[in-house]
């Protein structure tokens, strides 16, 4: 990435966060290689911690692209946090809304610009017991359908030791071990022109989390148990974009 291209806020932003996750974590990189240096992307990760932002984001920049987020619409309203957010190009998603489907408009028109967009497809942290990757809500396949750009699968493990969300607990301790490692590209190609049906947006979407569950099963070790159901409240909201939590 042209680092002269990122403008103040987006330097400020870096100048700001990057140091403190810096000393925060002790890092193991992998697969830096399968994202693009330019060009449209759809990072898509698994969610164990309110940290993970602060991780992906880190490992997306060391990558050379710059991390975009989706975030809570009323974030962006703000005074002056919200006017930072816009001016390093993080994008507001409305959830629970039928102002929804601008928020998709807005993804579509950030990857048609070439933006890296990183999307939690479980849409919070993960419910299961163990922190392994739930079902994922449909958005990030309908996004690969409609704008046809890669997904590449990342996974993390260490940012539930910054931050549990089971015992909602912090740790302020410095180089705390962190691991993410991206895999290629998914391979989609079997539903490239596929209309956006439910079934089939739901047959992307277990590719895409089965892949970043078999990543992260290679930082934990073991054998991962299949992807965790949520209830029938939570999938009623699958075709909507997930925010960061």
């Amino acid at each position: 990435m042209g680092r002269r291209r990122l403008g103040f806020w987006r330097r400020f932003a870096v100048v700001l966060v990057k140091p403190v996750v810096t000393v925060w974590t002790r890092r193991t990189w992998r697969g830096m290689e399968h994202l693009p240096q330019d060009g449209p992307v759809i990072i898509v990760a698994n969610h164990i911690s309110h940290a993970d932002p602060l991780v992906s984001a880190h490992f997306v920049y060391d990558a050379g692209r710059w991390p975009q987020f989706l975030g809570k619409a009323s974030v962006f309203k703000v005074p002056v946090v919200g006017w930072i957010l816009q001016r390093c190009r993080q994008i507001p998603v409305e959830r629970g809304s039928v102002d929804a489907a601008k928020s998709l408009e807005a993804l579509v028109k950030a990857l048609n610009e070439g933006a890296a967009v990183i999307i939690y497809p479980e849409g919070t942290t993960s419910r299961e017991p163990d922190l392994w990757p739930m079902k994922g809500k449909t958005g990030a396949a309908r996004l690969a359908l409609t704008t046809g750009a890669p997904v590449v699968p990342v996974a993390m493990w260490g940012p539930e030791q910054i931050f549990d969300p089971r015992r909602a607990r912090l740790n302020p301790r410095p180089r705390i071990p962190v691991s993410v490692v991206a895999g290629p590209p998914v391979d989609l190609s079997r539903w490239a022109g596929a209309a956006p049906s439910r079934a089939v947006l739901e047959e992307m979407t277990d590719v895409i989390m089965l892949r970043v569950r078999d990543l992260l099963a290679e930082i934990r070790g073991g054998t991962p148990p299949p992807l965790w159901q949520r209830t029938s409240r939570a999938n009623a909201n699958a075709d909507r974009p997930e925010a960061t939590s």
